[in-house]
């Protein structure tokens, strides 16, 4: 026995038929000398599909879980998930005769389209082509970027050091009798030459 719920919404009559569909997101790269590789990353999102039959009458075989509900009600369900844009929960819960659980699916996902046919071969029943997509919880991530004032370059500013000046050194001489300049700047002076020539 199969249950199939959208949004929490029974099913009435099980699909004949469910396909889940896995997508690849391999890439296939070709090497200069050793051939073809593959690179292998995760899936892309499941893709689901199945026809389901909304009958106008109780036949002994549908299950409800509140009471009979013509196709309208489904319709305006199917109509109210597509037009709200947000993701819903998806479940096939397998089981047994006996009720023994088997295994279920239980996934996010957004109704990306659906078809109603109505033909006459089904009496007054209504068919309804459903396709589903896995949805994935995503988030932006906001990244808080602080830009520090740049410390300005040291500059090198020169220092220019001058050796000490010392005051020159003043001497006195008294003249006595009997010297004369050019014995005086010979004694005293070492430039006594340039001394000489200036006179």
């Amino acid at each position: 026995m199969y249950y199939f719920y959208l949004d929490k919404v029974l099913l009435p009559i099980a699909p004949e038929k469910l396909e889940l569909k896995i997508n690849n997101n391999n890439k296939t790269l070709t090497l200069i000398n050793d051939g073809e590789i593959n690179v292998l990353k995760d899936a892309k999102l499941t893709d689901v599909s199945f026809d389901v039959l909304l009958p106008n009458t109780q036949y002994p075989f549908t299950t409800y879980k509140e009471g009979f509900k013509k196709p309208l009600y489904f319709l305006e369900k199917f109509e109210q998930l597509k037009i709200n844009k947000k993701p819903f929960q998806f479940i096939v819960s397998r089981k047994t005769p006996r009720n023994q659980v088997l295994f279920d699916t239980n996934m996010k996902v957004s109704l990306e389209d659906y078809k109603i046919t109505e033909e006459a071969k089904e009496g007054f029943d209504i068919k309804v082509a459903i396709k589903l997509k896995q949805y994935k919880e995503y988030s932006t991530k906001t990244m808080k970027i602080t830009i520090k004032q740049a410390r300005p370059k040291p500059v090198a500013t020169p220092v220019v050091t001058r050796p000490a000046t010392t005051a020159p050194t003043t001497r006195t001489y008294t003249v006595v009798r009997g010297d004369c300049l050019w014995n005086i700047a010979k004694k005293y002076y070492r430039k006594w030459k340039s001394i000489h020539e200036n006179i």
